[in-house]
């Protein structure tokens, strides 16, 4: 079934509650936050808009450079270039994106919460942005945006991702937005953390601090932006079951994985500190294995039970306060009014 973008004035839609869907539904698209449906959508935008921050008040950033060129081995700086590479690539093309899809979000509620995603993205550039004036030299600097694109590994990996969603733009149908809505929910839970957990080995090794201090500001958005990702699945499955393909999920995790198994590995390589080939693979598994469990969905990886990096679960300990892991901070989401609901399916 063809999608249609909705309306931007609708003055014939219908607002109420009772029969309000996440999609396509007629509505107003008056912002009577007043008169909601989905109470996690109300509760996470509080947390979100509380979440404000701006890369410019991070400190430590001109350590970091002194770091960066002393400290660093060639093969962290060459991982250090490639992965920044890539998330400012997933930032941007979520920044562009986010507003297609918003196009068929038919709660107001929830298109608001996309609105403060997209708003965060564009931040999460600015950060990337930052890092770079800061810790590489300029000469440099075009080289680490465009890394992606020179290399046929990562050029291929890019090319999956924004394919995904440009065929949605072009043909915005069922099986097309489902898609759409899986592949997000993989970029932010998977491609994200996967780059994350390498700034957080550094700094486990007193190295790039202050990247790591910029890392954690964005993993608490992106947070944000699963659990409510989690939530519209969620709904989709409640109200458009017709819609609910776990085959497809499957495919497409399982296609997530291998790809993001192997530019891990070839950033990586094999000779980082407590990151090596095997641990890279069995921690790609263990977060396929934790995405699945949040929209109800049997491990697609049944071996693989553990977190290989052990020296982020120390991280964990010594930062609770910051609530920057998903490990620590997963748990407390689910349990709030956020989350309230989502099982109940």
């Amino acid at each position: 079934m063809s999608f249609v973008p909705n309306q931007l004035f609708n003055p014939s839609g219908d607002d109420a509650v009772s029969a309000r869907t996440i999609i396509k539904w007629n509505t107003t698209w008056l912002f009577n936050l007043n008169n909601t449906k989905y109470q996690w959508a109300k509760s996470l935008y509080t947390i979100m808009i509380g979440n404000f921050w701006v890369p410019e008040k991070v400190s430590g950033l001109g350590e970091d450079s002194v770091c960066y060129q002393k400290d660093l081995t060639n093969e962290e700086r060459r991982a250090y270039d490639g992965i920044l590479s890539f998330l400012i690539f997933l930032d941007s093309i979520q920044t562009v994106n986010l507003p297609n899809f918003a196009d068929y979000i038919t709660a107001p509620e929830v298109s608001l919460l996309l609105a403060i995603q997209t708003y965060q993205e564009a931040i999460h550039s600015q950060s990337y942005a930052t890092i770079l004036e800061s810790v590489v030299d300029s000469g440099k600097r075009d080289e680490i945006y465009y890394f992606w694109r020179d290399n046929e590994i990562l050029l291929e990996r890019n090319k999956f991702i924004g394919q995904i969603y440009q065929d949605f733009i072009d043909n915005p149908n069922d099986e097309n937005f489902f898609k759409w809505l899986i592949w997000n929910f993989l970029l932010e839970w998977l491609y994200f953390y996967n780059g994350f957990a390498f700034f957080d080995t550094l700094c486990d090794q007193n190295k790039m601090q202050a990247t790591d201090r910029m890392i954690n500001y964005i993993r608490r958005d992106e947070l944000t932006h699963v659990t409510m990702f989690t939530n519209i699945l969620h709904e989709i499955k409640k109200e458009f079951p017709e819609m609910w393909n776990a085959d497809l999920i499957y495919d497409m995790f399982k296609s997530a994985v291998d790809q993001e198994i192997k530019r891990s590995q070839f950033i990586l390589w094999d000779k980082i500190i407590w990151i090596n080939h095997q641990t890279t693979e069995i921690y790609t598994k263990w977060l396929a294995n934790n995405r699945l469990w949040l929209i109800w969905l049997d491990p697609l990886y049944p071996e693989v039970k553990e977190n290989p990096y052990k020296h982020l679960e120390r991280l964990q300990d010594n930062n609770m306060d910051k609530s920057n892991f998903f490990e620590s901070t997963v748990t407390n989401y689910v349990q709030s009014s956020s989350m309230k609901g989502s099982r109940d399916f």
